[in-house]
C-alpha cells in the first residue's frame, strides 16, 4: 500500500455510491512516523496532514512548511487548554473539540489572536467511558453552545469502538451533523475509510496503510 493506492480507493469508493471523485479528503496521519517516510508523502504531492499532539507537531512541521508552504496541517488527538494558543497557531483545522472549558478557550484565544482555526466537534458515539467527545444525546446543545460563542464549526468527528461495526457510528454522526446544518464529516481511518466515505465523510484519516506500521 500506499499514498497512490489509497487515493486510488478513495475515488474508487466515491464512485461506487455516487460521489463526486474529489469530495473527501484525505488527511495523512504522520504522528510518530520517521522522518523519512513523512518527506517522501509530502515529495509524492501530499499537503494535508494530521497529527495527535501539538508538541510534535511544533517539533517538525514549521521547518518542513518552509519548503512545502502550502501544507495543511489538522489537529486530531486530545487538546489541552494549556496548548490551545500554540494550537491555533500551528493548525489550520481542529478536530477534538470535546468539552465546554476548551470551547471556551478557543473562543477567548479566537477574540484574542483575530483568527481561529476550522473545528470540529469530537461525539463519542460509542459512550465509551475511557474516549473523548460528547455523548450524542448531548452534541446538539454542545454545538449550540459553540456557535453561540462564534466559533467556526464546521463539522462532526468521531472514533467508532474497534469492537462494533463502524458503518452504524458513521451514520449516527452523520444523521447529528444533517439535523445541525454541518457540513463536514471526519471519520474513517486506515480499515474502515470506504466504509465511512459510503456514509458521507468529507475527511477520512488514515495512517498505517500510507506511512507502513510505526514501530
Amino acid at each position: 500500500m500506499g499514498l497512490a493506492d489509497i487515493v486510488a480507493r478513495i475515488h474508487a469508493e466515491e464512485t461506487r455510491v455516487g460521489r463526486a471523485v474529489g469530495s473527501t479528503k484525505l488527511v495523512a496521519v504522520s504522528k510518530l512516523q520517521p522522518d523519512d517516510r513523512v518527506i517522501d508523502v509530502l515529495n509524492q504531492g501530499q499537503r494535508l496532514f494530521g497529527e495527535n499532539r501539538v508538541q510534535e507537531a511544533a517539533g517538525k512541521w514549521p521547518e518542513w512548511k518552509e519548503t512545502y508552504p502550502d501544507v495543511e496541517l489538522h489537529l486530531l488527538g486530545p487538546l489541552q487548554t494549556n496548548k490551545a494558543r500554540q494550537a491555533m497557531d500551528l493548525f489550520q483545522a481542529i478536530h477534538s473539540v470535546d468539552r465546554p472549558k476548551l470551547a471556551h478557550t478557543l473562543a477567548r484565544l479566537a477574540q484574542e489572536l483575530g483568527h481561529c482555526p476550522m473545528l470540529f466537534i469530537q461525539v463519542n458515539t460509542g459512550k465509551e467511558p475511557q474516549k473523548a467527545g460528547v455523548v450524542p444525546s448531548q452534541a446538539d446543545a454542545f454545538l449550540a453552545d459553540c456557535l453561540a460563542k462564534d466559533l467556526p464549526i464546521a463539522g462532526l468527528m468521531c472514533i467508532p469502538p474497534v469492537d462494533e461495526e463502524p458503518a452504524l457510528h458513521f451514520a449516527l454522526l452523520a444523521k447529528i451533523a444533517e439535523r445541525n446544518g454541518l457540513k463536514e464529516l471526519s471519520m474513517g481511518m486506515s480499515d474502515d475509510f470506504e466504509t465511512a466515505i459510503a456514509q458521507g465523510a468529507t475527511y477520512v484519516r488514515v495512517g498505517s496503510a500510507i506511512f507502513g506500521e510505526r514501530g
